[in-house]
């Protein structure tokens, strides 16, 4: 398993345009583009996205998690073995689809 990290919101686009990304994990705290607008931007423009993980801020963030269309969300702090499940889930269905 390779890590792709990216500051800002061009290096993301990049990064997704360069191919082999198999799930996106994004903050949907941070500033200036949070992870939920970057998330809803690369689900419209980006050709085969590839699901995404939303951590989001509190658990009533979770409506904003399906506006941006994320494909799982988890709360801040991470609680790691919810984590490993959500990402592990996304990566066994995008493997699924790729096969």
């Amino acid at each position: 398993m390779e890590f792709v990290e990216c500051a800002t919101l061009p290096a993301v686009l990049a990064a997704l345009d360069d191919g082999g990304v198999d799930v996106c994990v994004l903050d949907g705290e941070t500033a200036p583009a949070g992870g939920m607008g970057v998330c809803r931007q690369i689900k419209d423009e980006i050709f085969r996205c590839p699901p995404v993980l939303l951590l989001i801020g509190r658990p009533q963030d979770a409506w904003l998690a399906t506006w941006s269309r994320a494909d799982a969300a988890v709360t801040l702090p991470v609680e790691p073995v919810e984590f490993a499940d959500a990402l592990a889930a996304l990566l066994r269905g995008r493997l699924s689809v790729d096969a």
